[in-house]
């Protein structure tokens, strides 16, 4: 990628469109708006819905309701530090509408949605406009219309840039409610006692059962993909449907989503053959997402396989499992440092359609991609952030990777540049305190 250059400049009073109103929308229009710049928040929904969005609400979480780990131990935990730090609109309401997930971040959907779109409503200089944008932009703006794009702004895109675009497919996991559980044949704890040590309800399977389960899952009628889906079909391999994890093998799940490890039983003392975990999905705790257990079952083989699994037997789905397709830019090729289509500066992209993958990896470029197109406008020549930082190991990710089979990819400590005098640390966990410490320091100075 050649080195950042100058983009063009407009009147700051001109309102800067940004194109959706998901998590990176939100957060690209909070910052430019935080930054004194005037914003059109754009957004189709729900005059135009997508095909797993169910309201026209802004922030709509789709897929979970969990933001991951909160530990800057962990890469997505330094990660939302970093954006903390920047004044992120998006972790500030999840905070605010956390519930109890052990060591992760968890928040109640809808009144998160609803404390993002408060604030946004809110703010004097977001004017928030509902209809569907077809044409790529030819004056500054951000594209964060997710990888669920509108087909005429999908056709305009790929038109654009001279190639089909990518795609992989997504799932989300059921729902079911409280109060069709057997809590009797439930345990609450958290892995290792983290968090308040008992967030999630537990279900154990015995050997006998889990082999029983596998078995059933593996029969299980599932829906059929699009004939136009057949000739391209690749999963995001962090978030894989829960049969095809086990048709790479039968312990692929124990080892996976269904691992016991850090949970006792408490009615044996001893830790189960295999779990599943049920984390809470909202405030009143009347919803349980059944964590990892993203499918595409037919919904009447959801209720009969899982079924199966012990305090499950007579469940209610509040939301059934499903798969999706996703789409993404070719970001090595399409973009620049700075989020910029190469071909066409003026425009950012942010969002999973950049070909990053997770809600806070997603709001992370909608904070760079404004915060970048602020200093653009103010006549600055702005600069990506520093090597040490999560955000940057997302930049990496998206303008280094190789174009050839490019991949969505969550941040991860290997994406984040480590400094030699660090790499002489030989403990990983404080090796990797001191990285948090360091980019901590340099994303504030960035952020001047």
């Amino acid at each position: 990628m050649s080195e950042v250059q100058q983009g063009p400049t407009v009147s700051i009073e001109e309102p800067i469109p940004i194109v959706g109103a998901g998590l990176a929308g939100c957060e690209a229009a909070w910052q430019l708006a935080e930054q004194g710049v005037p914003v059109r928040l754009i957004e189709m929904r729900p005059l135009r819905q997508t095909p797993v969005h169910t309201t026209g609400d802004f922030a709509e979480l789709v897929c979970s309701n969990s933001l991951r780990g909160d530990s800057p131990g962990n890469a997505v935990g330094l990660l939302k530090r970093e954006m903390e730090a920047l004044g992120s609109l998006i972790i500030r309401c999840a905070r605010e509408t956390a519930i109890p997930a052990g060591g992760a971040l968890a928040v109640d959907r809808t009144l998160f949605s609803e404390s993002v779109g408060k604030r946004i409503a809110e703010h004097p200089l977001i004017r928030v406009e509902r209809t569907e944008v077809v044409d790529l932009p030819e004056r500054p703006a951000i594209l964060a219309t997710g990888p669920l794009t509108s087909p005429g702004l999908h056709q305009a895109l790929q038109m654009f840039l001279g190639e089909q675009a990518l795609s992989f497919f997504d799932a989300v996991a059921p729902v079911v409610t409280a109060d069709s559980l057997g809590h009797d044949r439930l345990f609450r704890a958290s892995r290792y006692d983290k968090g308040e040590g008992a967030d999630y309800l537990n279900a154990p399977l015995s050997q006998e059962l889990y082999e029983a389960f596998i078995d059933e899952l593996l029969a299980a009628e599932r829906v059929e993909f699009k004939h136009f889906e057949k000739d391209d079909i690749c999963f995001f391999e962090g978030c894989l449907p829960i049969e095809v994890m086990a048709e790479r093998g039968r312990e692929t799940l124990r080892f996976g989503p269904m691992k016991p490890v850090g949970l006792i039983d408490p009615a044996t003392g001893q830790r189960p053959w295999a779990v599943v975990q049920l984390r809470q999905d909202d405030v009143a705790a009347d919803h349980w997402n059944l964590v990892g257990f993203q499918t595409k079952l037919k919904q009447a083989e959801q209720k009969r396989v899982f079924s199966i699994i012990p305090g499950l037997e007579n469940a209610r789905f509040a939301r059934f499992g499903m798969v999706h397709r996703n789409t993404y830019l070719n970001a090595p090729t399409h973009l620049d440092p700075l989020l910029r289509l190469v071909n066409r500066p003026a425009v950012r992209v942010a969002g999973q359609m950049t070909g990053v993958e997770g809600y806070v990896e997603s709001a992370a470029t909608g904070l760079m991609a404004g915060r970048t197109l602020s200093a653009e406008l103010r006549g600055e020549r702005p600069e990506p952030p520093p090597p040490e930082t999560a955000m940057a190991g997302l930049i990496r990710h998206l303008t280094k990777s190789p174009p050839k089979g490019f991949q969505p990819s969550n941040i991860t400590w290997g994406l984040i540049s480590c400094p030699e005098e660090l790499r002489r640390i030989r403990s990983k966990r404080d090796r990797r305190a001191a990285q948090a410490e360091r980019a901590l320091q340099a994303i504030c100075q960035w952020g001047v």
